[in-house]
């Protein structure tokens, strides 16, 4: 058997120009797998090459520097490739999401070959694959686990994949697994349904525990409490941090029926950041008063540098959500994002949101106004 990394220009294309997809993508091409990878936009299929995939660690950066590369018609790539890899940008929201996903989905496998594998990589819930699978038969022709193979491998967010494979009948596909295997670390496979409960089980586990954690820090009112309680470690779980995974979570909601104990830890869980949201709003409310700063004469600047290419659009749905909730109070409320911020130059107290862990930092480095208070996004809303 070749070794993993020598995987004898195995035909691989990824659809979405995605952080996730692309990040796969040249973990692919530097084993030396032959890569396309569809940006949706441009509608072409450009060609990654091993030399590319190591000079351009992501998406923004092979953007900025737009590098001569390869292309072929989408149709062209697809046809051709033995392996592809759904990982679009999705940016609808609520029964939306479902038909731009349906509708990409659709686009990505109609030109796929007999003996192709899909490789799906949202998030489904439990027992999205049945429905993902009709449509991948209906538009193909071919039947899956005879004319066509499919696996189920949602991708996280912050380049996190799983340790496991869902197969459509459990078994390993070597080629594959070599693809997608990791240094000495390889991939499990198991059936597509155990794959799902594997999922729902990493994403309850991540939001219970957070939920938790927001709920408790409500009790933190007097300043010994809160002065203690800054010594934890989820002082810095910002915003940023809360919101990964959101969409996994709404997807397991909407796969379940009833009310079960399931349905409650997923609309628990989704309450408890709706929740810490409110109250993150009440704070920078309660914020003017102490202050006694009127809303005409105060800016709310929303320090929150977001990764335009992920793959999920919850954080850019977030971000949207508070510039409007605060506007009901206060008219003026930006938007900042990038290494440079200029927050200083202004004729009105400004009231500073850090969103992220990485953007406090560079708030922090910025140096300090009279004019300025900082409210970092984490559990107790810590005011500076």
């Amino acid at each position: 058997m070749p070794s993993c990394n020598d995987l004898g220009g195995i035909k691989v294309v990824v659809y979405g120009l995605s952080t996730e997809g692309y990040a796969i993508a040249c973990q692919m091409a530097i084993k030396g797998a032959d890569v396309f990878i569809i940006d949706e936009s441009a509608h072409m299929a450009i060609s990654l090459k091993s030399e590319i995939a190591k000079t351009y660690p992501d998406v923004a950066s092979l953007k900025e520097d737009e590098p001569l590369l390869g292309v072929e018609p989408i149709e062209v790539a697809i046809s051709h490739s033995e392996y592809l890899f759904f990982a679009p940008r999705i940016r609808k929201t609520g029964q939306e999401t479902k038909m731009e996903i349906h509708s990409k989905f659709k686009d990505a496998t109609a030109a796929i070959k007999k003996g192709g594998s899909v490789i799906y990589n949202l998030p489904t819930g439990v027992g999205g694959n049945n429905e993902t699978i009709s449509l991948l038969e209906h538009v193909t022709g071919l039947e899956v686990g005879k004319g066509i193979s499919y696996f189920y491998y949602p991708l996280g967010t912050k380049n996190q994949t799983p340790e496991i494979v869902g197969s459509f009948n459990g078994k390993t596909d070597d080629n594959l697994a070599r693809l997608l295997s990791t240094d000495k670390k390889g991939k499990k496979f198991v059936s597509i349904s155990s794959a799902e409960l594997f999922h729902a089980i990493k994403i309850l586990s991540q939001f219970s525990g957070l939920s938790s954690i927001l709920e408790v820090c409500k009790f933190a009112q007097d300043p010994n409490t809160r002065n203690d309680l800054m010594f934890a470690e989820f002082k810095n779980l910002f915003l940023d941090d809360m919101t990964n995974g959101l969409y996994d979570l709404r997807s397991l909601g909407s796969s379940l029926e009833g009310a079960g104990t399931m349905m409650y830890l997923v609309n628990g869980s989704v309450k408890g950041i709706e929740g810490y949201v409110k109250r993150l709003i009440d704070e920078i409310r309660s914020t003017l008063k102490k202050n006694e700063l009127k809303a005409s004469r105060t800016r709310v600047a929303l320090v929150w540098t977001l990764d335009s290419y992920e793959m999920r659009g919850d954080k850019v749905d977030m971000l949207n959500s508070l510039v409007t909730k605060l506007r009901d109070y206060i008219g003026d409320v930006e938007i900042h994002q990038g290494s440079t911020f200029d927050l200083f130059h202004s004729d009105k107290t400004t009231i500073v949101v850090a969103c992220s862990k990485l953007d406090y930092e560079k708030i922090s480095k910025s140096g300090k106004s009279t004019d300025l208070i900082t409210i970092k996004t984490n559990p107790l809303c810590e005011i500076l």
